[in-house]
């Protein structure tokens, strides 16, 4: 065989290995064109906003844009900050040695919440500053119902969180890109950067079956309008509550089928 021939069969060989390991795993699949799917999707939304806006777009870029970009960190470093630990312990290999600890599956999800808050703290505490010294914009304004966002935005990352891991238990780590992808995934259905009247009418129950999309709405209200909007607020509150519950269950299903099947030990390989 020409040595031309070898390399392409070489070649072909390294190239085949890995579109093998794209067709056995719909993630990484589904990763291909997620991101530019995803960046279109917000940025037209954003678009159309504007475009039929009746506010000052000054007011609009220079408030609810800065504003939107802060919140939503919270549910996405919170969400990032429970799967990404979890995932350092697949990584290392260490996650067979954490459960055969007496350690209980509810410590170790509590012990992710606690990092995930740190983490979600200590993130945002420059990005605020910056927000102030950078663009005059001082997050603060919002007042006391800034707390009642940021608890409902973090409790929401919390319960993605959840299912990620509960996607982790079920596929291993070919799930791993799912970590990073969903909670982004979810951005042009969260409305952060525009109300939910923008969307399709089809695409609107989708957007307000998240508690994200009533914060945002609330937020525009109490930034753009100086109101509280206790309703979007007490949406927000119960949905996050039945979006828990069905995290918990459905981690637990996992959780138990995952030590049943021995992949707990095995999910790192």
């Amino acid at each position: 065989m020409k040595p031309l021939a070898q390399s392409a069969r070489r070649i072909f060989g390294l190239v085949y290995r890995h579109v093998a390991l794209y067709r056995r795993s719909w993630p990484r699949l589904l990763e291909i064109s997620y991101w530019p799917t995803l960046e279109l999707l917000i940025w037209g939304f954003t678009a159309s906003y504007f475009a039929h806006a009746t506010l000052n777009p000054g007011l609009l870029a220079g408030g609810a844009l800065i504003a939107g970009v802060l919140l939503w960190e919270v549910t996405l470093r919170g969400q990032l900050g429970v799967t990404y630990s979890f995932l350092e312990d697949i990584w290392s290999r260490n996650l067979g040695h954490v459960f055969v600890s007496p350690l209980r599956p509810a410590e170790l999800v509590a012990s992710l919440l606690v990092v995930s808050l740190l983490r979600t703290l200590v993130g945002l505490f420059p990005a605020t500053i910056l927000a102030y010294l950078l663009y005059s914009f001082n997050i603060l304004h919002l007042g006391p119902v800034l707390l009642l966002f940021f608890i409902n935005l973090l409790f929401m990352g919390w319960w993605v969180a959840l299912l990620i891991v509960a996607l982790l238990f079920r596929y291993g780590a070919g799930a791993e890109a799912l970590a990073w992808t969903v909670a982004f995934g979810i951005t042009p259905f969260a409305c952060v950067f525009y109300p939910v009247a923008v969307l399709p009418p089809w695409l609107q129950p989708l957007a307000l079956a998240l508690p994200a999309a009533h914060i945002f709405e609330g937020m525009r209200a109490a930034l753009l309008y100086n109101l509280t909007d206790w309703r979007n607020l007490a949406a927000a509150a119960t949905l996050n509550a039945a979006w828990l519950l069905v995290a918990i269950a459905v981690f637990g299903l996992q959780f138990r089928a995952a030590r049943i099947r021995g992949a707990l030990i095995a999910i790192g390989e």
